[in-house]
């Protein structure tokens, strides 16, 4: 396995913000097993129950309840799990423009949700903070 980026100065300036097509809900669920896995963008397992994202056609064609729909924008740079400050730069520069943003580190990219109105606002402000750190 290759280990990712931790320079904070290259990752906010080769961060390449991009938008994946699709609208994605953030669901609960007691029992994965009504959700087909094959579906599932990721789950996370609380006491609670499972959050599970995944597409919101999906979720109405399962009948899940949701409150939230989100765009999914993946940072293409391999940002390591060890990076520091690259969620905080993003996330500060997000407020600044009243977006709430929603995280998840995969192995390779960070993924962040932003409501589906805020998404075209999201791509400009994230792609204006990478512009400025060249």
């Amino acid at each position: 396995m290759v280990k990712g980026e931790t320079n904070l100065s290259k990752l906010i300036a080769s961060m390449t913000p991009e938008l994946n097509d699709g609208a994605y809900v953030f669901t609960t669920v007691k029992d994965v097993s009504v959700i087909p896995r094959e579906i599932t963008l990721f789950e996370f397992k609380e006491k609670e129950g499972v959050t599970v994202v995944l597409e919101r056609s999906q979720a109405d064609a399962l009948h899940l309840e949701y409150h939230f729909v989100a765009a999914w924008i993946t940072l293409l740079i391999h940002s390591s799990l060890e990076a520091v400050g690259l969620t905080a730069a993003f996330s500060n520069a997000l407020t600044e423009h009243n977006i709430s943003c929603n995280v998840v580190a995969g192995y390779y990219h960070d993924h962040i949700f932003v409501g589906t109105g805020d998404a075209i606002k999201a791509m400009s402000v994230l792609t204006a903070l990478a512009e400025s750190s060249k």
